[in-house]
């Protein structure tokens, strides 16, 4: 067709010379004509007829590619093709420029090939988020090895074609070069290294609630990536954690808590001393009015007395014998109150116990699990506990112990 299309323009009165650049040029018009009709086909039949048949299917993995843009950036390929193919019959004769063309056209084609891969990495991490393993077992970290191996080889492959080399030469020359990159990729080298780590290890995904004290961390993982992991502190605050951090240091991790069947409460409250001592007929009266604890006492009191007969005990002194207190009681009822407390989980741990005194009173300690582990309604039922017992005490003629304030320095001085 060259041939002849030079042919008929010497024919016409044109120069041998100038024949053979205008045949040539007319031939380059026309195959980037045809390009561009193969970018068009390729876009307006090929990619539309695809996205109607994606949308129309009920998998919902295929909808992930159209999102993605891998067929629109495929499409690319048809003009880069056309051109690739066309240009050595179309500039006949002219061996650097189409040499340069088709060097141009395939550098194109890689550049589109790795978009392309990019797309359907980011297809396949798509698909992958909607499963529930994607929370224990994130692949970001993943997907970005392989996105680095193929921006590097598309690197390797476009050099080559600048350098008219094989990629094997360019390759071979890597080994020197493997120091200064290691130190250039250091921090990926060991974010790779701790994402196989936690994600072998299920030691931390999205959404768990992490607290990094070195960093300033406490919130939720919003994602676990190659070189770092972000974590939304409680105040809406960003904190960006190098990924390798979480294997070289310590970091708390709450999911145990809330896949657990309650979220621990473990608070004490500290009892003035001086207002413990052994209860006597009054209050045993009034305590038996109490509920929770009506019961106790009367099996208590038969207890103690059958224990004090059967032992000779004299009542004389209530230091003799076994006797019961205003303390031990206050315990009991706590302790039956929270037995009867509907947020309070009964099958983890319960303990309601005395630590050891010190100068700011005797401690009872509450060491129970709430079945809510919201945190805002675990504060609230944590409050509503603490300001019963609070309010509660007087009635155990028990006092909270607590340092001197201004008020109780003016009642003094009046």
């Amino acid at each position: 067709m060259l041939e002849l299309l030079q042919n008929w323009l010497l024919n016409h009165g044109l120069s041998e010379g100038l024949a053979f650049y205008t045949a040539r040029t007319i031939a380059a018009v026309a195959v980037l004509l045809l390009s561009a009709v193969a970018d068009f086909v390729a876009r307006r039949y090929i990619v539309s007829a695809l996205s109607y048949v994606i949308a129309r299917s009920k998998a919902q993995w295929d909808d992930a590619i159209l999102r993605q843009k891998a067929l629109s950036r495929l499409a690319h390929l048809a003009p880069a093709l056309v051109i690739y193919v066309l240009t050595p019959i179309a500039l006949e004769g002219l061996g650097a420029i189409i040499a340069f063309t088709k060097s141009a056209a395939l550098i194109y084609m890689i550049i589109i090939l790795m978009l392309v891969l990019d797309s359907l990495l980011n297809t396949v991490e798509e698909i992958y988020q909607s499963f529930r393993a994607s929370r224990e077992v994130p692949i970001k970290g993943f997907i970005q090895i392989l996105k680095l191996v193929v921006y590097f080889l598309t690197a390797i492959f476009v050099t080559s074609i600048l350098l008219n080399k094989t990629p094997v030469y360019l390759l071979s020359g890597i080994g020197a070069l493997t120091a200064v990159l290691m130190l250039i990729f250091r921090d990926a080298i060991l974010g790779f290294v701790a994402g196989i780590q936690l994600a072998a290890n299920k030691m931390v995904a999205v959404g768990d609630w992490i607290e990094i004290p070195e960093y300033g961390a406490d919130g939720d993982v919003l994602e676990v990536t190659l070189t770092t992991v972000k974590v939304q502190n409680w105040d809406k605050t960003i904190t960006t954690v190098p990924t390798y951090s979480l294997i070289s240091a310590s970091f708390k991790n709450w999911r145990g808590m809330d896949e657990s069947g309650g979220r621990r409460i473990k608070r004490a409250v500290n009892i003035d001393m001086s207002s413990i001592r052994f209860c006597d007929e009054e209050m045993l009266g009034r305590f038996e009015k109490i509920q929770y604890i009506s019961e106790y006492i009367e099996t208590k009191k038969h207890e103690l007395e059958a224990f004090n007969q059967s032992a000779n005990v004299d009542n004389a002194s209530l230091a003799n014998g076994r006797r019961l207190t205003n303390i031990g009681t206050f315990r009991a009822y706590v302790e039956a109150y929270l037995r009867n407390h509907p947020m309070i989980n009964m099958n983890m741990t319960f303990l309601v116990r005395q630590l050891d005194p010190s100068q700011t009173g005797l401690p009872i300690e509450i060491y129970v699990f709430c079945k809510d582990k919201v945190w805002a309604n675990y504060e609230a039922v944590q409050a509503d506990i603490f300001d019963h017992i609070l309010a509660v005490l007087p009635e155990f003629d028990l006092r909270v112990y607590q340092d001197p304030t201004g008020a109780d320095f003016r009642v003094l001085n009046s």
